[in-house]
């Protein structure tokens, strides 16, 4: 298998640490959406990162829809996805919030790279300010009421994501979600990113 994407998405980076939890062999490819988009394009027209080249050649895009694709390939041992009812709704509610939280921190990474000062709205600008915000709180709520486990074995795909999209926020806008409003995920991040896994997989 081949994953296609540049790790400084927080996407690409969710499975890539999730493939080598489950212990599958697999090639990183670092290609560009931007720079090398020609080059992505020829993989998968669609050009979304991340893209999963399976072993007989068929592209799967969406970092959710890979990671289920690849929990498959682990079968019964899989471990990114629990099965008890109630261990199934809090890892949705991690997830869903966490993957809120990196979508509006890319919206607004992209607003104030890609697009010209003069025509950026700031109305849209401060909704989704608000959004990432209150992705965070609901997060920030969830992991003081609940620990996040920050041993390596009691890692799923729930906790990646919650490390990986903090991660990635507080390397790219630490000016507005402030670290020390959410000491319980700043602290799970900062002990997340200790873990083999991730220090083999870094955000650059």
């Amino acid at each position: 298998m081949k994953l296609i994407g540049m790790l400084d998405s927080p996407y690409v980076r969710r499975v890539a640490i999730c493939m080598k939890m489950l212990g599958l062999e697999f090639e990183h490819a670092p290609i560009s959406v931007f720079s090398t988009y020609d080059q992505f394009a020829a993989i998968n027209p669609v050009v979304k990162a991340p893209t999963l080249v399976a072993d007989n050649g068929k592209t799967v895009m969406d970092s959710t829809v890979i990671l289920q694709y690849l929990a498959s390939l682990a079968g019964p041992k899989q471990r990114l996805f629990p099965s008890h009812p109630d261990d199934c709704l809090r890892a949705a509610r991690l997830t869903g919030l966490s993957l809120a939280a990196c979508d509006k921190s890319v919206q607004i990474v992209y607003e104030r790279n890609l697009r010209p000062a003069d025509k950026q709205h700031e109305p849209w600008m401060d909704r989704v300010r608000a959004q990432v915000l209150a992705a965070y709180a609901e997060l920030e709520q969830e992991a003081a009421a609940a620990p996040l486990p920050t041993e390596a074995e009691r890692f799923g795909a729930a906790e990646v994501t919650v490390a990986v999209a903090w991660n990635f926020t507080q390397m790219m806008l630490p000016q507005i979600v402030s670290a020390s409003a959410h000491p319980h995920l700043q602290a799970f991040s900062a002990a997340a990113e200790q873990l083999p896994v991730f220090v083999s997989t870094p955000a650059v």
